[in-house]
């Protein structure tokens, strides 16, 4: 009876083995979101690593994980690691591709709790008012990775926190909409008053060069009529 009993597990523990084998291991996660905002701002949003806690899923999963920035400041070459609770883990991510406006490819590294390299990509593309965003991550599983995905669809678990990020990056890049016409006002307003000092300081230079006390503002001769 004990000996049937163990022949009829290992059978079905190679079937199971055998399911698993035979999954596919490749996989695409994709999902897409129309934002308010022209291009320009929704790419900014992505293609510089700093503003990327004001809406990834994951970081506000852990308020106390660690962020390091290096490499360039934005663009190709730019690189993000972080290191958090169990539910983030850790890793790091490098642009590989930059084309403004259009596309940012970023190599994905996970160091915990496992090990594994994927392809991330963003496109941008104008659509009416606003600016179609597309996120997508491609790779493959390995046996370990098949076997997950018996229990839990890949497109279903990364997808939702997709759709998560595209949420929260909708409400981040209209902020920077809102936000860039009070800087330039502000950029304008402190542009006009240094131009009033420049021109203060002429004058005053221009009146000690005649000989006028400091203060007084040279007047153009008049001209003949």
């Amino acid at each position: 009876m004990l000996k049937k009993t163990l022949i009829g597990l290992a059978a079905l523990l190679l079937s199971v083995v055998g399911v698993i084998a035979t999954r596919p291991s490749a996989f695409t996660v994709q999902r897409t979101a129309t934002l308010p905002v022209t291009p320009e701002i929704a790419f900014s949003r992505v293609n510089d690593f700093h503003p990327w806690n004001e809406w990834s899923p994951w970081a506000r999963r852990d308020v106390n994980m660690k962020t390091t920035y290096s490499g360039a400041g934005s663009g190709v070459g730019a690189i993000y690691a972080w290191a958090g609770n169990e539910q983030v883990g850790e890793g790091v991510m490098t642009i590989r591709e930059s084309k403004p406006n259009e596309l940012i490819l970023i190599q994905l590294q996970f160091l915990k709790p496992w090990a594994a390299t994927y392809t991330t990509t963003f496109t941008f593309k104008p659509v009416g008012d606003g600016t179609e965003v597309a996120w997508s991550m491609r790779g493959t599983h390995d046996f370990m990775g098949k076997a997950f995905s018996l229990f839990m669809d890949t497109d279903t678990l990364m997808g939702r926190d997709f759709e998560n990020g595209l949420a929260n990056l909708t409400v981040a890049a209209v902020a920077e909409k809102m936000r860039r016409p009070e800087e330039k006002a502000r950029a304008e307003a402190e542009e006009a008053r240094a131009a009033k000092e420049r021109a203060d300081a002429a004058a005053e230079a221009a009146a000690v060069m005649q000989g006028a006390p400091i203060g007084t503002k040279i007047m153009p001769l008049p001209t003949n009529p």
